[in-house]
């Protein structure tokens, strides 16, 4: 189903497109949380992937790439979105917001750099392969494996510092 789903979203069938990104929609808008760090821009961030998905989805090359392109569009709209923001001072808020309380494992990923949050949401909540990943980077394979392998350890070392987050 996945395939003529993909297929068809190639060929411009728009409701595919929606029902492809629908089915990515909550791992590609923590990708835009994550980036943008406020839901508002998190959003304005999605509308845009929508907006260039339905106008530019034919040019992908093979199905199996339809969901890396989605992703790299995202990542690039997000990069377009920050480099045009005004720089900003981040007043941090206390109400109750499923967006605003985070869990441990968040916690932790806000040690990373931006670079490093995004190869961990990609190959661990996105489940990209690691061939995937390099493409999307446009950086070696290898380099993605010892990349991980760096950002695993650093996560460790935050945690055992942290005991009574975990």
């Amino acid at each position: 189903m996945k395939f003529e789903l993909e297929q068809r979203a190639i060929r411009g069938d728009q409701e595919a497109i929606l029902s492809l990104i629908e089915m990515d929609e909550d791992i590609l808008y923590r990708m835009a949380f994550t980036y943008m760090k406020n839901e508002q821009d998190a959003m304005d961030v999605m509308q845009e992937l929508v907006y260039k998905a339905l106008n530019k989805m034919h040019t992908v090359q093979q199905h199996e790439y339809a969901r890396t392109w989605l992703v790299r569009v995202l990542i690039n709209c997000c990069k377009d979105h920050l480099r045009k923001r005004p720089p900003t001072v981040q007043i941090e808020e206390h109400h109750l917001s499923e967006w605003v309380i985070y869990s441990d494992m968040e916690r932790l990923l806000e040690h990373l750099s931006l670079s490093e949050q995004q190869l961990v949401y990609m190959k661990y909540f996105q489940q990209l392969k690691n061939k995937e990943i390099a493409e999307l980077n446009q950086i070696p394979e290898g380099t993605v494996k010892s990349k991980l392998h760096h950002i695993l350890k650093k996560l460790r070392s935050f945690a055992r510092e942290k005991e009574d987050w975990l």
